[in-house]
This record gives C-alpha cells, sequence and structure tokens, in this order.
C-alpha cells in the first residue's frame, strides 16, 4: 500500500466581492457566478465569487473536496481547500462555497480516497472471491503542505482472507488518522458466500401430479356415488308414498 501526493493543482479565477443583501447577491448568481467565502488562518475572512461554469467542471471530477486549489483572486494567488457545497434544491446547481484558506506549518483534517489497483492480478478475485472494501475514504491529519492524493491499495498477489489495515499504509511524516487507538480494516479479500439450493428430481414431482390426478378422481367417483345414493334413496321414497297410499274402497252390489 503506498500514498500518492499531488504534483498538479487545479487554478481557478475569483474575484472579490461586495454584496450585502440577498438582492445583491441573487443579481450575482443570475449572471453565472457563485458566492463563496474563504476563512482559516490569521488573515480575515474574504468574500468572494467564482465562475458557476468552471466551478461546476471542478466539482464533476473525482475527489474534489479532497483536492488543493489555487484562486488567483484578482492577481493574487491563494490555496485553498474546498470544505462545503451548498445547492439549490431544484437545478442541483451550486450555489454557495465555503473554503479553507491553507497556511503554510498549519494542519487540516481531511478525507483521502483509496484507490484499489490490480484487482485482475489478484488469486483470490480470480477464485470467486470477493473484495470487501470497508472505508473508501480515509481521514487523515495533515500538514496543509504535504497532504496526499490518494491511498493505493495493490491486490496484485493477494489471495482469500488477506486484510489491509491501516498500519499496513507508510504514512509520510506528521501525518495521521484520525481515528486513534486501533489498527482499523480498510478492505479484506474474503471468501464467495454463494449457497446453491438443492434440486427436486423430476421423478417426485411426477410422482406428486399423478397422486393429484388419482385423488382427484376419487374424489370425483366419490361424489357420482353419492348422486346415485341420493337418488336411489329418492326413488325409494316414491315407491313407498305410492305402496302406503290407501285404497278406496269399492260400494257393495245390492
Amino acid at each position: 500500500v503506498e500514498l500518492k501526493r499531488f504534483f498538479l493543482m487545479n487554478t481557478i479565477d475569483a474575484s472579490l466581492r461586495n454584496t450585502k443583501t440577498s438582492g445583491e447577491i441573487n443579481k450575482l448568481r443570475s449572471e453565472g457566478n457563485v458566492p463563496g467565502i474563504i476563512y482559516g488562518g490569521k488573515s480575515e475572512t474574504q468574500k468572494i465569487s467564482i465562475s458557476k461554469k468552471l466551478l461546476k467542471n471542478l466539482i464533476d471530477k473525482e475527489n474534489f473536496l479532497s483536492s488543493i486549489l489555487n484562486l488567483k483572486i484578482d492577481g493574487k494567488d491563494e490555496n485553498v481547500l474546498p470544505k462545503e457545497i451548498s445547492y439549490d434544491i431544484l437545478t442541483d446547481d451550486p450555489i454557495h462555497i465555503d473554503f479553507l484558506r491553507i497556511v503554510k506549518g498549519s494542519s487540516v483534517i481531511i478525507e483521502i480516497p483509496v484507490n484499489f489497483i490490480n484487482t485482475e492480478k489478484s488469486p483470490g478475485l480470480k477464485r470467486g472471491g470477493v473484495l470487501n472494501i470497508v472505508r473508501r475514504k480515509v481521514e487523515l491529519k495533515c500538514p496543509s503542505e504535504n497532504i496526499p492524493s490518494e491511498l493505493v491499495v495493490d491486490l496484485d498477489g493477494v489471495d482469500i482472507g488477506h486484510s489491509f489495515k491501516i498500519s499496513s499504509i507508510k504514512l509520510p511524516e506528521n501525518v495521521e488518522p484520525t481515528i486513534r487507538g486501533r489498527d482499523f480494516v480498510i478492505a479484506t479479500v474474503a471468501a464467495p458466500t454463494v449457497i446453491k439450493e438443492p434440486e427436486k428430481p423430476a421423478e417426485t414431482e411426477e410422482g406428486a401430479d399423478g397422486a393429484e390426478a388419482t385423488t382427484a378422481t376419487g374424489e370425483g367417483a366419490a361424489e357420482v356415488g353419492e348422486a346415485k345414493d341420493v337418488k336411489g334413496a329418492e326413488g325409494g321414497k316414491k315407491e313407498t308414498d305410492k305402496k302406503e297410499e290407501p285404497k278406496k274402497s269399492q260400494p257393495e252390489k245390492k
């Protein structure tokens, strides 16, 4: 596991602003700019504005909130770290941004992304193992002049059961994780957990169908038998009624 540092710094133009009312800020936004502030260090907080188009292009880049920017404010350079962005709830456009001023000799707390490489060269993953990522970013306390861009985890030759902990990463001098007192895990290569359900034999299914058919036939036959018994009983009753009907006495001949 290794660290990569920033070699290129994005530069963006900014202007000082003197807006005091919400109407003035709305006018600034309608002209295609985003208001923001720069704070930190011994200098006073500065009110600035940035082109919304340029800012959106930077936000779309990966790890924008972990990147140091160089702001050119009316010709003067200022190194800053994006800290918070507010968005419009309808358009999702940025409407305000806060920057932390980077002062030499000071420390900043920042989340550094973890980048996993050479997954195709891992014997464990080739055999069906799973890369279980516990932390995609690690929060570090860094000197302002020594902020890494990413943590790189190399999976070349890594087999099932291997785990990457924070202790396996060689951090630069005076750079330390904000979580102290435990060697936390960043990722592991775990065994596959797919469980196949047993398939039912075809004969058992056919036998079940036959049993259902036999049961249905038996029930039908029983119903027919019951119907015949009812008819027979009704017929017998009619005959009995006829037999029991009293005969009329014929008049005697005189």
